[in-house]
C-alpha cells in the first residue's frame, strides 16, 4: 500500500502570513538575511565589481540589496491591501506571488550588473545566476519566518484554549469567590450571601446555610471583590463590610450613626460609614 501526501493548493493562506505585524517582521528579516548573505557569500560577484576595501564594499553591496529588498515591500503592501479588501489568497495564488518576487528581484540585479557593473556573459547566464541566488536569499528568510509565525500562531492558540478551560463558569445565581491570585476558593448562590467583613488581607463571607449563620475565610481584600461584584447587589457601605442589599430590612440612624439591619434571625446590624452614606441611600431608595 501506497501513502501520498498532497498538498492542497486551493486552501485559504494562513491570516497570520498577511497581518501587518508579521509583514514587517518579514521584511526586516528578509533584509538582514540579504545584507548578511550578500557580504558573506557574496553571490553576485559583488567582490570583483570595485578595487575598493572591505567596508566599501559592504556599503555598496548593502545598497544595492536594500534596493532589490524594495521589490519585497512593494509587493507585501500590494499583498496587505488585496487581502483586507476581502480578497482570498489561496496558497497556490501566494507560491505564485512569491515567485514572481523572485524573479522581479533577479531581473533588477541582472539589469544591474549588465548596465552598471558591465557584466561580460550573456543575459541568459547572468539572470540564470540571478535567479538561483535571488532565491536563496528569498526563500530562505521565507521558510523561517513562516515556521516562526506558524509556532507562534499555534502557541496564542493553545494558550487561548488553555485559558477557556481553566475558567469555571458560573451558573446563574451563583457567585464564585475568587482569592488574591484569582482561583476560585468558595462558591454559593446570591440570596444566601448576608455581608463580607474585611480584615487587613482576609475577607469573611458571612452566608445562610439551612437557616443558620456561617462564614468563610477567603484570602483578599475589600477593594478586589468590589471591583468583581460591583454588577450584583453586594455594595460596600464601610470601610471593613459589604452586604447584600437584597437582604437590607431598614436602615436606621442611631447614637452611634447609621446602621443596615438586615432581615436575619437573629436580626444583623452593620454600620455605615460616612463615605458611603450618600450611596447607600441612593441605593435604599431606587429599591423601595
Amino acid at each position: 500500500m501506497h501513502l501520498y501526501t498532497t498538498m492542497d493548493f486551493s486552501k485559504p493562506l494562513p491570516k497570520y502570513l498577511l497581518t501587518k505585524r508579521n509583514i514587517i517582521r518579514l521584511i526586516l528579516f528578509t533584509a538582514t538575511f540579504a545584507l548578511v548573505f550578500i557580504n558573506i557569500y557574496a553571490p553576485f560577484n559583488v567582490n570583483n565589481w570595485f578595487p575598493i576595501t572591505k567596508l566599501q564594499l559592504f556599503f555598496y553591496s548593502s545598497l544595492v540589496i536594500l534596493t532589490g529588498v524594495l521589490v519585497v515591500v512593494i509587493s507585501r503592501i500590494i499583498m496587505y491591501h488585496y487581502s483586507k479588501r476581502g480578497n482570498r489568497i489561496s496558497l497556490g495564488n501566494f507560491l505564485i506571488w512569491i515567485a514572481a518576487e523572485i524573479i522581479s528581484m533577479s531581473l533588477f540585479y541582472t539589469l544591474y550588473e549588465m548596465l552598471i557593473l558591465n557584466d561580460i556573459r550573456s543575459f541568459e547566464e547572468t539572470i540564470k545566476v540571478s535567479i538561483q541566488n535571488t532565491a536563496l536569499v528569498l526563500l530562505i528568510p521565507y521558510t523561517v519566518s513562516w515556521l516562526y509565525f506558524a509556532w507562534i500562531d499555534n502557541t496564542e492558540k493553545l494558550e487561548a484554549i488553555t485559558e477557556r478551560d481553566g475558567e469555571v463558569t458560573e451558573p446563574k445565581g451563583m457567585i464564585f469567590f475568587r482569592d488574591e491570585k484569582g482561583t476560585m476558593r468558595f462558591s454559593i448562590k446570591l440570596d444566601d450571601v448576608l455581608y463580607l467583613q474585611g480584615a487587613d488581607n482576609y475577607v469573611t463571607i458571612y452566608y445562610s446555610d439551612n437557616h443558620k449563620q456561617n462564614k468563610f475565610l477567603l484570602r483578599n481584600t475589600l477593594k478586589r471583590l468590589e471591583d468583581d461584584l460591583k454588577p450584583l447587589d453586594i455594595v460596600r457601605c464601610h470601610r471593613s463590610y459589604m452586604i447584600n442589599f437584597q437582604k437590607v430590612k431598614l436602615i436606621e440612624r442611631t447614637k452611634e450613626g447609621l446602621k443596615i439591619k438586615l432581615d436575619t434571625q437573629p436580626i444583623i446590624e452593620i454600620p455605615v460609614s460616612r463615605t458611603y452614606t450618600e450611596s447607600v441611600f441612593t441605593l435604599f431608595g431606587q429599591t423601595n
